[in-house]
């Protein structure tokens, strides 16, 4: 007999989520400002499993801060360092896994997050972020002359990259809650396909 299929309206959907998402981890990417660190947290608390933001955890392994990474350290060792951090964290699992800007741009952390999560694409427009970014002076990649047109160059190189993330959500000015309802409805639905995969899989195998 293959694996029996649950519905994902059997249960509250984040119920469903739970048990289908295993030891995996959530990972959301995106630009800074697209929201997944405070989109993250709600996420987490809704699903009942921890939240990790992927910063944190490399501010607290170096003992410094971003920034001063980025300028005791460089850009290449920062990135170095983050895919070491992001791998590791990424055994903790079940969590919700917030990543910084530039993490999915490295290939063996795509490969890990796939091997060990789920990736969700916090998808933002420019003058959403640029409004978002305004706010802070924490995000060494924009300190230039001119961060707009930095942050439109960073929108360029990466989106085609982000877009490979296992589900798409749009990040916008909506209430945080709104996009984490979208997120859940989307992650249910794609572990409910798995489910169906797999049950196909399995009795195929068995019918063999």
């Amino acid at each position: 007999m293959g694996q029996s299929v649950i519905p994902a309206t059997a249960f509250p959907l984040e119920a469903f989520i739970a048990k289908a998402l295993g030891p995996r981890s959530l990972a959301l990417v995106g630009m800074m400002g697209s929201g997944k660190s405070s989109i993250g947290r709600r996420l987490a608390l809704r699903l009942g499993i921890p939240f990790v933001d992927a910063d944190t955890e490399i501010e607290r392994a170096a003992g410094m801060t971003i920034p001063d990474i980025f300028s005791a350290r460089g850009e290449a060792e920062f990135r170095a360092g983050e895919a070491r951090v992001i791998a590791r964290l990424l055994e903790g699992g079940p969590q919700v896994l917030s990543t910084g800007g530039g993490a999915f741009m490295n290939a063996s952390t795509r490969a890990a997050i796939a091997g060990r999560g789920v990736s969700v694409w916090l998808n933002a427009e420019f003058d959403v972020l640029m409004k978002r970014i305004r706010r802070r002076h924490d995000r060494p990649l924009l300190k230039t002359e001119d961060p707009a047109a930095t942050l439109r160059k960073l929108m360029a190189e990466r989106y085609p990259i982000y877009a490979l993330a296992d589900l798409t959500v749009e990040s916008r000015d909506v209430s945080h809650d709104k996009i984490v309802d979208e997120i859940v409805s989307a992650l249910a639905r794609r572990l409910e396909r798995e489910q169906a995969a797999a049950s196909t899989s399995d009795n195929g195998d068995h019918a063999a």
